[in-house]
């Protein structure tokens, strides 16, 4: 047994060509039938199931993309609306806060005008009373001069020895203080 299976073996091994299969040109009508059908069979398969796949999210990725941009376009659009809007308001704030400042200077300026009335009245009844008061230290002062005047005029006479009415006494005094 053992040398029937060398034998066949040996058989085997002188029957097969040496080299490539590949470039065994027996084998050429084969090989070149095969390979037309694996690329007939990857055309198929590419242009019936790969490439429609493909071209659909080519297509989708087109529409996101073309959709993507439009929005973008319209959020460009109201971010300029709402920026217009924005200085608008801002403006019309501005506006607003002028006429509130210059109704506030005129309410203060009127409360001012107000205020220096009531002060300048008081300054005036003030100085009024004032005057009033210096009138009366005024005639006191005077009265007061002529009592004094009348005092020392009787003590001077007195003082040289001689005797005087109180009547001349006065009498001397205002005629005296008349000028």
């Amino acid at each position: 047994m053992a040398t029937e299976t060398q034998g066949s073996a040996g058989q085997a091994a002188e029957a097969a060509p040496t080299g490539m299969p590949q470039l065994d040109f027996a084998t050429y009508g084969n090989q070149i039938f095969w390979l037309l059908i694996t690329l007939v069979a990857i055309y198929f398969i590419l242009s019936r199931i790969a490439l429609p796949r493909i071209a659909a999210v080519l297509a989708e990725r087109k529409g996101t993309i073309s959709n993507d941009i439009a929005a973008a376009e319209d959020l460009k659009a109201k971010a300029g609306e709402a920026e217009e809007a924005y200085n608008k308001a801002l403006a019309d704030a501005r506006v607003e806060a002028n006429r509130i400042v210059a109704e506030t200077k005129a309410e203060i300026k009127a409360d001012l005008d107000v205020a220096m009335q009531e002060a300048d009245a008081e300054i005036a009844a003030m100085s009024a009373e004032g005057e009033k008061k210096i009138a009366e230290i005024q005639a006191n002062a005077s009265e007061s001069v002529k009592e004094v005047a009348k005092e020392t005029a009787k003590d001077v006479v007195a003082a040289m020895g001689a005797k005087a009415e109180a009547r001349t006494v006065t009498a001397a005094v205002n005629a005296r203080l008349k000028g």
